[in-house]
This record gives structure tokens, C-alpha cells and sequence, in this order.
């Protein structure tokens, strides 16, 4: 054989240079390129469609999380997710107030607000007379006690009592911009 290259293969290992695709070469490449761009606009669509079906689950025999649930039920889930569990109970213990301190001292004395943060955990009560206030600061210890067994163990710390308070100032509709009520114009 002689080195006039007439031994050479287009594209071997001779190092020659590879041959240019023919038609049909061509015509392979772009539908293999078409095949897998109608492939990623399929997946792409059937994507859109299962997230407006609901991420693709489909309904059957068995329970899942999008089943209806009774009413009670629903908020116990949502207490227990949102971690509301102490501040609903302590606004079941203001629901039944005079259940728990009696009818006389419900009737005078009125649970206003409840500090959950846990150095404090106070419940502050407000009464209509210095005389039902001093009865209740009287039995706070004994009130806590019963509150904390029915909600839990350090529920309340504290009862903060509040006497009657002042005369409400009203503002009316006619007010000066800036103005700090009634009070502000007399001496």
C-alpha cells in the first residue's frame, strides 16, 4: 500500500476529517430534536393540568387530606396546627366564667384579657366596684389553683385585678385635629 491516502476511511481512525450529515442524517437529527421538544410541552401541559386538578391526586375509597371534615373537627385541626391550643382554652375559661367563680362574683367581675407570653401568663379581670375588686384579690390564689387544673398545669400565673375605672371621655364628631379630648382645654 502506498501513502497516497487511498486507504483512508472518512471519520476513522485515521484521523481524517468526519463526514458532513447527509440529508437523511439531517432529517433524522431534527425530528429526534422535534420528538423531544413536543415531549417537554406535553410534560410542561400535563403539569399546568394536574396543579389546577390538585397536584394530580385523584379521589378514591381511602381517606386523604381533602376530605370534608365536620366543623369541630376542622377548628381542632387548625388549633392544633397553629399552636392555639392555651389561648383557646383560656377563652373557653372566659366563656364560662360564671361556671367557674360563681354567678355573684361573674356578675360583677368580668375577665378582660389574657397575656399568654411565658414569664407572665396573667389574667387580668375587671370589676365594677373597689369592694368586689378587693373580694377578688381576696381569692386569686384559690381562683389560679382552679383555673390551672382545668387548663393545665402554670396556665395562669397571676390574676391582675382592676378596680372601676373613670368616666369615659367620648369624642364627638366635631374634633379639633390634634386635640387630646376634654381634658386638654380646661386648666
Amino acid at each position: 500500500m502506498s501513502g497516497d491516502g487511498a486507504g483512508k476511511i472518512p471519520g476513522g481512525e485515521d484521523g481524517g476529517k468526519p463526514a458532513e450529515p447527509s440529508g437523511v442524517d439531517l432529517a433524522r437529527v431534527a425530528l429526534r430534536a422535534a420528538k423531544e421538544q413536543a415531549r417537554a410541552r406535553g410534560e410542561a401541559a400535563q403539569q399546568k393540568k394536574q396543579a389546577r386538578r390538585g397536584g394530580g391526586l385523584r379521589s378514591g375509597a381511602r381517606r386523604d387530606g381533602r376530605d370534608p371534615l365536620p366543623l369541630g373537627a376542622a377548628i381542632n385541626r387548625l388549633i392544633t396546627e397553629r399552636g392555639w391550643e392555651t389561648p383557646a382554652a383560656v377563652g373557653g375559661v372566659m366563656g364560662r366564667w360564671p361556671q367557674i367563680v360563681g354567678d355573684d362574683l361573674a356578675l360583677h367581675c368580668v375577665p378582660v384579657r389574657y397575656d399568654e407570653e411565658p414569664d407572665q401568663r396573667v389574667l387580668t379581670v375587671q370589676c365594677d366596684s373597689t369592694a368586689w375588686a378587693t373580694q377578688l384579690r381576696l381569692l386569686a390564689p384559690q381562683l389560679v389553683a382552679r383555673l390551672n387544673a382545668d387548663l393545665g398545669n402554670g396556665t395562669v400565673r397571676m390574676i391582675k385585678v382592676l378596680g372601676p375605672g373613670g368616666p369615659q371621655h367620648r369624642f364627638g364628631p366635631l374634633r379639633a385635629p390634634g386635640s387630646t379630648g376634654p381634658g386638654d382645654t380646661y386648666g
